[in-house]
């Protein structure tokens, strides 16, 4: 008996389970003096497995030397594992370190029991959450391309030799049914990634149509940005009383939002609502999303939200610039905006963010406490790509007049025979623009 990779499928480990089977068992190995670490990055873990549904019944944070090359872990570690499966009535063991194909088949034949990754987790929550056609398609490429090195699973009895028997005509060697099969599903593979591929492009273009016409409208885009669930949609729906789903899961946002928004002084802006970053984001997902995340790397201003109550803000706002660099978004300007301070336990963390990241602004997105303080921030940073000009433009030209009336902000305006002087907050763009008209 043998399966079949159906187009469109999501084949895998985690999406074989049967609605029983939830009883996820957590591994986290670490080095010598890492133990602590390793145990705040199981408890994400978790958090990754109760978003996708899964009941962690236990965590192991294993210290390791060296990686087995068979099992990941050693001989006496597996047989400890097996055991505390066996007594625990274990349906899945989930591993926090990437593995390969062949780490994992000798682990699951080991265990008994179903064995994932990291990254395979976080393809099945992101395969969950994702609500429109550009994210759907996006997990599948990612999957597919998971699935890729792994489809030997699929196809264990590799001794049904088709030349071995009557007919063989001199017994040269012919390959089996079930690696001629694995042929066929990486050519099927291939086939679906490079269709789905066609088809992202296809709805990419739709954004790509909607980031020109921001563009073209000059308003400011401001970009929230942060580690998954850290308050990124509370934010927005707190500004603009949007209707944005807010969940307290992992991902609850794949999907990019932009909402239009006020700031006091009567500037109108965007404001984009991104998916969350995460620690040890696999790469097949950043390649896979890049599209929704250059929303980030587009924007003109970045609101870098921490949850300042998380004992591992920094190491989230640290992975968070790590993907951000990987994007080229790491140079612009960027408000580094510290969340639920109303419910941090102490200072002491608060005062460190401040101290390492600068321009940082101290709020609730949920109380609205903070608010008026990030507003200013946000109006002087926008102040700051703008150079303010003293210009002197022929009224023939009035044209340039009223698209710096438009575009920018003008301090004072007066007439001086045929000409208009203007004293005005140019953006940077239009800089060039009218540079031949500026009054030195």
């Amino acid at each position: 008996m043998h399966e079949t990779i159906e187009p469109g499928g999501n084949q895998g480990r985690l999406h074989d389970l049967t609605t029983r089977e939830k009883r996820a068992l957590l591994i986290g190995t670490y080095s010598q003096g890492k133990k602590e670490q390793c145990e705040e990055q199981l408890e994400e873990l978790k958090s990754l497995a109760d978003t996708y549904g899964l009941e962690t019944v236990a965590k192991l944070a294993n210290p390791l030397r060296e990686i087995d090359a068979g099992t990941y872990i050693g001989k006496g570690k597996v047989e400890e594992i097996a055991v505390l499966s066996e007594e625990q009535s274990i349906d899945i063991v989930i591993f926090d370190d990437e593995m390969s194909p062949q780490q994992q088949r000798n682990l699951e034949k080991a265990l008994k029991r179903t064995v994932i990754d990291r990254t395979e987790l976080i393809l099945g929550v992101f395969a969950q959450r994702a609500q429109t056609r550009e994210a759907r398609i996006q997990v599948e490429i990612a999957a597919y391309r998971y699935q890729l090195p792994r489809l030997t699973r699929l196809w264990t009895n590799l001794d049904r030799q088709g030349a071995g028997g009557s007919g063989s005509g001199g017994g040269g060697y012919s390959r089996g049914g079930g690696e001629q099969q694995i042929e066929l599903d990486r050519r099927l593979l291939k086939r679906q990634i490079n269709q789905l591929e066609r088809e992202l492009k296809e709805v990419a273009k739709h954004r790509d149509t909607q980031r020109r016409a921001r563009k073209r409208s000059k308003i400011p885009t401001f970009a929230i940005v942060g580690y998954t669930n850290v308050g990124k949609s509370t934010l927005l729906r707190s500004l603009t009383a949007a209707d944005v789903l807010v969940e307290d899961k992992l991902f609850a946002t794949l999907d990019t939002t932009t909402r239009k928004f006020v700031l006091p002084n009567r500037q109108e802006i965007l404001l984009i609502d991104t998916v969350g970053f995460i620690r040890k984001l696999p790469h097949l997902l950043v390649a896979a999303f890049k599209s929704t995340l250059e929303e980030a790397a587009q924007a003109d201003i970045l609101l870098h939200l921490i949850d300042a109550s998380s004992p591992n803000a920094f190491m989230q706002a640290e992975s968070t610039l790590k993907v951000l660099k990987e994007l080229g978004a790491d140079k612009h300007p960027t408000i580094t905006v510290l969340n639920k301070v109303d419910v941090a336990e102490g200072r002491l963390m608060i005062e460190k963010m401040r101290l390492t990241y600068p321009k940082t602004v101290e709020i609730s997105a949920l109380t609205g406490l903070g608010f008026d303080r990030l507003l200013e921030l946000m109006i002087k940073e926008l102040s700051l790509l703008r150079k303010v000009m003293h210009l002197r433009i022929p009224q023939t030209q009035y044209a340039l007049v009223s698209e710096l009336m438009r575009e920018g902000k003008v301090l004072s305006t007066d007439y001086v025979e045929n000409d208009v002087l203007l004293e005005v907050e140019v953006p940077l763009a239009l800089e060039q623009k009218v540079a031949h008209f500026e009054v030195l």
